[in-house]
């Protein structure tokens, strides 16, 4: 199985040629290894408890929305991950995603009235979901960056 480095290697090799279709099919089945994860990611966030039912307003419905695929193919951190990107979320609400996912249980006004808070629990969605499809998810990308090998030499 390949490893961060060899997709390092591979990706500086690639920006070395002149074959932009290369790159962009490199960058486009790397996606693809990965897509199958995000709508367990949502589906995971969607069935987080809640006494309201799902909304796409709502919670739920903005971690859900937050769920993207990141693809970089230069520097140290060349790889593909599976994101809850705070910076999606609306203003306020920036670091929800790291703390649903957490350990620690945390305070909140409701619905921005200062004068009722709220303690929240976390309510772990990602990692259950993610760890277990982790080895099946290196073994695409593997057989992605054999395949750019080989067309490539």
């Amino acid at each position: 199985m390949r490893t961060g480095d060899d997709l390092r290697r591979i990706s500086r090799e690639l920006n070395r040629m002149d074959q932009p279709e290369i790159k962009k099919r490199f960058r486009k089945e790397l996606r693809a290894t990965a897509q199958p994860f995000v709508p367990l990611v949502r589906n995971s966030i969607k069935s987080i408890p809640s006494k309201r039912p799902y909304s796409a307003e709502g919670l739920r419905g903005q971690l859900a929305r937050a769920t993207r695929i990141e693809v970089r193919t230069v520097g140290r951190d060349a790889g593909v991950a599976i994101r809850v990107d705070g910076r999606k979320m609306p203003s306020k609400m920036k670091a929800l995603p790291k703390g649903m996912e957490g350990t620690k249980r945390w305070r909140h006004p409701v619905f921005g009235n200062r004068e009722v808070w709220v303690t929240q629990q976390p309510h772990p969605y990602f990692f259950h979901v993610v760890r277990p499809a982790g080895v099946a998810g290196r073994r695409a990308a593997s057989r992605v960056v054999d395949s750019i090998t080989r067309d490539i030499r």
